[in-house]
This record gives C-alpha cells, structure tokens and sequence, in this order.
C-alpha cells in the first residue's frame, strides 16, 4: 500500500474516532513497505499533532466541509499541508504523491480538488497564515475545550505546555538496578558514541540525545533498560517498597511501572491488572525480558468481588485511567479523540478505584495516586474529594525536587525536551476502625 494512502486511512480512522494511533499504526506498517514506515507513522503523528492548525487553514481553502464518507480526502489534504509547513519533502513531492493518493483510496473524483487546493496554497501560504495570525488554534495547535482547560488550570504555565506538547518527546531509559546501575551503563552509552544525559528528575533514567532502535542499546534484549519517560520513572521510587511485601499494580499495563517496582525489590509478591487481557501480555512480555515475574489478572480493578482474595496489600499503584494531557506529545491523537466532557466522567472512574481500592490497603500501607493529566480535575480535586470522604485516608509529603506543590500531591507539567506531564499523590491508611 502506498505509504500516503496508509496515513489517509489511519488519520481518517482516527478523526472518525474509530481507533487510535497506537492501535492503528502497526495495523497499517504491515501494509506498506519497510522503508516507509517511519514515514507513516511520522504522517500520522505530525498531521495529527498540528491538526487544530492545519484545520483552520482549510477553513480557509474549502468552500464547504467534506462530507463524513470523505474524511479520508480531508485526511489527504491535512497530511498535504504538514508536509508543506512542517517537513523538508519538497512541495512537488507532497502535492504530486498527495493527488495520486486518492486514486490509492478510489477517491479520483478529489484528484482535481486536491491538486487545486493545494496549488492555492502555494501561491497563498503568506497571505493565508497572515489572515490566521490571531487565531488561538493556530497559535497553539490544540483544540478550544483543552486550550481553554488549560489556561484555566495554568495560566502562567500556558504557553510552555502548548509548546511542550507541540514538541517530539526525548527518547529515555530506565535502568533496571538488578542487572546495572546508571553510572555503568552511561560509560557503556559513551562507549558506543551514543549521547546523552542523566535525568534530574529520576535516579533511574537517562535522556538520549536523540530516538534510536531498542536494538542498538547496549544489552537491551538482556533487560538491562527499558523505555519510559523519567516523569513516569518517579512512581517506581515514590512507592517506597521493600523486600517481600504485597503490591498492587491496578492498572498496569503496559508494564512499565510493574517492572520498574520489582526492579526495586524483585521479591516482591506482586499483582498487576488490567482490564484489557490483550493489553496485560505487553506487561508478561516486559517482565519476560526483564526476568522478572508477578502475578497477572485481566479484571476490572474497582470490582473486586471479582479477583480479590482478603489479602491486604502493603502497597498500592494507581495509576489511574485518565484524560492523558500530559503525553500529548507521544498521543497527539488526544487532540482529535478526547473531548470535554471525558473530563468528569473519568474524574468519576478515578474516584471509583480510589473508594473500591481503599479497602484493600493495610493499615499503615501506602497507596500512589498517579496521572498524566495536568488538569485539576483529575489530580488535586480527585485526591482532595477523596481525604474528606474517606477518614481513615491522609496525605504524605512527597519530595520537592520535581514538580511543583499542589493543593494536594505535586504536578510535574510537560517540559520541552525534559519530561511528560504528570501527577503523584502519596496516601496512607491511619485509622483501621474507619476503613
């Protein structure tokens, strides 16, 4: 399959709210030649990223918005324009591979209109984003509800996570401290000529200086790194787990912070679920390359009628399901696929967990609330709705070297070129008669 046709269907799908990138991309790089996937998936995710600009733009070029049976023209023309605004192909190139997409997608009646709208945008570009200069969803390329919930949240901090988010995210590492510690392994780094950082914001993370294959790091396919982002690294130490005790991970997949506690303690008698059994064998194959093992469940976490023992846990990770407005850079179809009114009711879900999770925890047990959300509502609101509906919970200070205080809890926000957006909260049980 053509490599522009690919990202027509997988942006169209996307916009349709049929599915979303993480599902649809490696559906779709099977499809297409191995020398074009990088450049599908950099289609999807760029066009996708910028799709609130690239939106207002062809307001400008259309005379009327496509009818829903032709998104995927409409996906051929936004994929069109990131290519012109964002990318080195040269013009003839995304215009001409462009127009032939819609014979690839038995579209041919939308050569012409394709071919003229982006002609007119050459001959227009200037005049065009002049005209849309002051336009919010230009300048931040995010749609009005998340904008909007954003300023509102951090007005001063506004710009910075527009920008943020906009940005590709660093590739990081996680180095798992049974097989290394990080000093080791950045001299095994610098020995491949492979630059990079050691994180301050996580003890076990460093920031490559740019993306590259798994394969090439040193010892990857022997577990001693894994990928994750160093906001996300934070939960496996703010835990607190020591030798032998009983952890729920409620919703773990797809693993990394399950390997990550038992890269803490790897003697931990540990249970991960998640209500997505597909999901949860990315989690055994982690620990598979880890060499590392827990206990896994496909089940709703908050019915625990359905999986729990009577056990109590000494220590629980939420991580809870939520809008992800911290990690729009590496989901930037959250833009297109999240909507406004998610916001309550997974503020709702999360509640849920908390209430129906509580029970489960020991007394003088620790439980981590984790999202990466940057808006109130599902972090300091959902913690604080909590503490005053629950006696037996209160709150325990986490470290101030990361992130800022909030009304309860600390939130990390996205940093260009540094970490994802995210949000810990540490509770602990403390009256057993309450619980």
């Amino acid at each position: 399959m053509d490599v522009r046709v690919a990202a027509a269907k997988v942006i169209a799908a996307t916009l349709r709210e049929q599915a979303s990138l993480a599902t649809l991309i490696p559906e779709y790089q099977c499809k297409v030649k191995a020398r074009d996937r990088a450049l599908l998936q950099e289609l999807c995710f760029g066009t996708l990223r910028h799709f609130p600009k690239l939106e207002a733009i062809l307001g400008k070029l259309l005379a009327k918005p496509f009818k829903a049976k032709d998104t995927d023209v409409l996906a051929v023309l936004a994929c069109a324009l990131y290519q012109l605004n964002e990318t080195r192909i040269p013009a003839h190139a995304a215009i001409g591979e462009s127009v032939q997409a819609t014979v690839g997608l038995k579209k041919i009646w939308a050569k012409g209109l394709v071919n003229g709208v982006l002609r007119r945008y050459q001959r227009e570009q200037d005049e065009i984003l002049h005209s849309l200069a002051g336009n919010p969803a230009v300048a931040t390329a995010h749609p009005k509800w998340l904008r909007d919930a954003i300023q509102t949240a951090w007005p001063d901090q506004a710009a910075t996570i527009f920008a943020a988010n906009n940005d590709r995210a660093p590739m990081t590492l996680r180095i798992n401290q049974q097989r290394t510690d990080r000093e080791s392994y950045a001299k095994l780094l610098e020995q491949a000529g492979i630059d990079h950082k050691a994180s301050d914001v996580a003890p076990s993370a460093i920031i490559l200086a740019a993306p590259m294959e798994v394969t090439a790091l040193p010892h990857f396919a022997d577990g001693w790194v894994s990928i994750q982002d160093e906001a996300a690294q934070l939960s496996g130490h703010l835990l607190d787990v020591s030798s032998g005790q009983m952890v729920l991970d409620a919703c773990s997949a797809p693993g990394g912070k399950t390997c990550h506690l038992l890269e803490q303690c790897d003697d931990l008698q540990l249970t991960a679920l998640d209500i997505d059994e597909e999901r949860l064998q990315r989690v055994q194959e982690n620990l598979d390359r880890l060499h590392l093992n827990a206990k896994l469940m496909a089940c709703d976490a908050a019915d625990t009628n359905s999986w729990w023992d009577d056990q109590q846990f000494d220590r629980i990770l939420l991580d809870a399901p939520c809008s992800a407005t911290g990690v729009i850079r590496r989901h930037p179809d959250i833009k297109v696929l999240r909507r406004h009114e998610d916001i309550a009711k997974l503020a709702e879900i999360q509640a849920n967990l908390l209430d129906a999770l509580w029970p489960l925890l020991k007394p003088g047990g620790k439980l981590l609330y984790a999202t990466c959300s940057v808006l109130p509502t599902e972090n300091s609101d959902t913690v604080s709705a909590f503490l005053a509906r629950q006696p037996s919970a209160s709150e325990l200070p986490l470290p101030d070297y990361f992130g800022m205080a909030a009304q309860h809890g600390r939130q990390l926000l996205p940093q260009t070129g540094g970490h994802d957006g995210f949000y810990y909260a540490l509770l602990t049980k403390t009256d057993v008669g309450a619980c």
